[in-house]
């Protein structure tokens, strides 16, 4: 197996499973205000969330930052919380509000990245960065994007059905990401 592929299937493997199952609820109360019919919004803030996250793992590997693993994971909660919040609160998807999403992704990317950011130091050692990096971040973009596909099939088998309109499923999507975000707070304090 290659260096790219080791790297590849790390970054994937870190998100789908139980223990990345923040960044999955992340991601999913990211996207659930969102049709596919605006996919190109979405990808927008989807990659200023990679950008942040990737940029937390660079400063790490290059011993720029260091992170307090407890307190982060408690922040990482939080900005579930916030996200599934701001989506149960917002009425609309203004210009205004994706404006502000798009911030808040970026900066909600560099606090996801410090979760991650021991775990790569860890792995790669005394390595260059840049392979493992490209390669580790090219796994969880192809989990990011395993999620969302996952997430738009079933809303649009729900919704062909008629059982499901965009609002219920950004409140049913988001509901539940910030019961889990709570749970996820009250046992990371």
């Amino acid at each position: 197996m290659s260096e790219f592929t080791s790297y590849l299937e790390l970054g994937l493997r870190h998100i789908l499973n139980l223990k990345g199952m923040d960044h999955a609820l992340f991601v999913m109360a990211l996207c659930a205000p969102f049709e596919l019919k605006v996919w190109k919004k979405l990808l927008i803030l989807i990659t200023a969330f990679t950008l942040g996250h990737s940029l937390t793992l660079v400063l790490s590997a290059m011993n720029i930052f260091q992170w307090n693993g407890s307190f982060t994971e408690q922040i990482i909660a939080a900005t579930i919380a916030v996200t599934a919040l701001q989506n149960l609160i917002a009425k609309k998807q203004s210009r205004a509000i994706l404006q502000w999403k798009y911030g808040m992704a970026f900066s909600f990317g560099l606090i996801h990245g410090m979760g991650f950011s021991g775990y790569f130091k860890r792995i790669i050692g005394e390595e260059s960065i840049l392979l493992p990096l490209f390669s580790f971040n090219a796994g969880i973009e192809l989990a990011q994007i395993v999620i969302i596909l996952c997430l738009f099939l079933i809303y649009f088998a729900l919704h062909q059905s008629g059982r499901m309109n965009p609002r219920s499923w950004n409140m049913i999507i988001s509901g539940m990401a910030l019961g889990a975000s709570l749970l996820l707070l009250s046992e990371r304090f």
